[in-house]
Parts: C-alpha cells; structure tokens; sequence
C-alpha cells in the first residue's frame, strides 16, 4: 500500500491551498453552494449524503518503534428523513489495514478491520441557541479478517455530538462509549470511551482547515490514545460529480508504549450526492 513521504505530503497539501485559491474551478454561481456545502460537510449529522475515503499512515509502533500502519476508512454517511422534525443519520466506518510489525516481530498483515457503525438520531432544525445534535447507539463488528486486524469482540454503547455553526466558523464535540459483550474469551474487553472535540473554518472558495483531535480512552489498561490532526480540504467539481479533496498531519501527544509515535499523515477523498 502507498505510503506518503513528509515531502510528498506537504506538497498535497499545497496543492489543496492552491485549488482553493482558483476560483474559475467553480461557476461563479456555485460558488456559494460550494461554500453551504462544505459547511454541510463539516457537520457530521447534516442531510448530506457523502462517501469518504480516508488514507491514513502512522509508524513507529511497537515497544522496538519497527511496527508501521497504513489503512483506508471507507466511510459511508446516509441521512434518513424519519418525519418533519427528525432525521436517522447512519455513519459508518470500514477499515482496510495493511500493517508491519505490530506486535513487533509478527510480520505483515493486510485485509479488513472491525467495523464501527453508529447512528444518530437529529432534529432538522437547530435549536433557538443554533445549537445542532445527534445522539443515539454505536456498535463494534468482528469483522477483521485476521486476528491481528481486529479485537475478536461484539461491542455496543452510546454516541452523542453537539456543535454549532457561527459565519464560517464550526465547533463541537463527538464521543462514544463501547463495551464489547461477546467474543472470543482469550481476547481483551473492549471498554474504550472516544473523544473528539473539532474546529473548522470554511472559506468563500469553499477551502475549509480543521484542527481536531481523536483521542481514546482505554479504561481497562488505563492509557490515552491522543492524535492531534491538522487538515485543509476543498471542495471541487469534476463534470457533475462533486468531490471534497483533502490531506493533513498529526500529531501524537499521548499513546500507549506499543502504540504509534511521532507523526501521521492524512489524505481524504469525500464523494458528495446532495439533495
């Protein structure tokens, strides 16, 4: 699987700044949708149907630091109008790993992870405040195709987010708690509670930057999982089809000592179907 160089990296995110900068990509007339819609993407209860596809790298695993990840989220979100006043918002989270060394000395594996799908139930409208919210269930699939993919484990637990949403500016708050409740005996719990406080801005020319982190919470081992991500994205148009482009880094502030170290790297293609 393809691994982006620091180099490498800087350049795509270079490119992005550059798109974004070039109106002409986007009637002048669209321009404002393109705008909505990238405010739309940025709120992840929207009704928006969209497709991303995340690559991701991170190295320096393990207690040797030989162990190395790359995998792509396929992460499909479909919005469903329950009534006048709700929405059911299905996200979904498909990982194809591919990984070296993790736990060291275990060789290379590659094929599916555990899947992650959660739904949440919104109101269409904010609240007089402009407050916007989601709450409902997140489950944990055994899914992986090899053990060394994924944790063995049926989970469940509870998803919630609040955000809003002032002039070009986006800021909330995503956590979920799973607990694993079936599974193979000789495999760990799963009790991991996940955070994600996340903040946006979104241009004109629809070119949004994100700061965020995804920080998890292992209650049984007691250690912290802490990647603070830095991404800018655009939103582009190829014949009909509009498409978010997007790339960033991270930073790991906290892991557990065989967890991964230093810098990752981010590149996201979202594929959009608005209504």
């Amino acid at each position: 699987m393809f691994i982006p160089k620091r180099k490498t990296m800087v350049f795509l995110l270079g490119a992005i700044l550059l798109l974004g900068q070039c109106s002409w990509l986007l009637a002048a007339d669209e321009a404002g949708d393109a705008e909505a819609l990238a405010k739309k993407l940025s709120n992840p209860v929207a009704s928006l149907i969209s497709v991303p596809i995340q690559y991701n790298y991170d190295e320096n695993y393990g207690l040797a630091d030989d162990g190395k990840k790359s995998f792509v989220n396929i992460q499909p979100v479909i919005p469903i109008s329950l009534n006048e006043e709700w929405n059911a918002i299905s996200r979904t989270i498909m990982p194809v790993i591919s990984q070296k060394n993790i736990p060291s000395g275990s060789g290379s594996e590659s094929g599916i992870g555990d899947i992650v799908p959660s739904v949440f139930f919104s109101p269409k409208e904010p609240t007089e405040s402009g407050l916007i919210w989601g709450a409902g269930p997140v489950f944990l699939l055994p899914t992986a195709s090899d053990e060394l993919l994924g944790g063995e484990k049926w989970g469940i637990g509870p998803t919630g987010l609040a955000l809003k949403q002032q002039g070009p500016w986006t800021f909330g708050f995503l956590a979920n708690h799973i607990w694993s409740f079936a599974g193979k005996d000789s495999r760990s719990d799963v009790n991991a509670t996940f955070l994600q406080p996340f903040l946006s801005f979104t241009t004109k020319t629809a070119t949004t930057f994100g700061l965020n982190t995804e920080s998890t919470y292992n209650w049984s081992s007691e250690t912290w999982s802490v990647p603070l991500n830095i991404s800018v994205s655009q939103i582009l148009k190829f014949g009909k089809q509009l498409v978010s482009i997007g790339g960033g880094v991270r930073y790991w502030a906290d892991s557990p000592d065989a967890g991964a170290e230093d810098v990752g790297y981010r590149f996201v293609v979202t594929f959009l179907f608005p209504k």
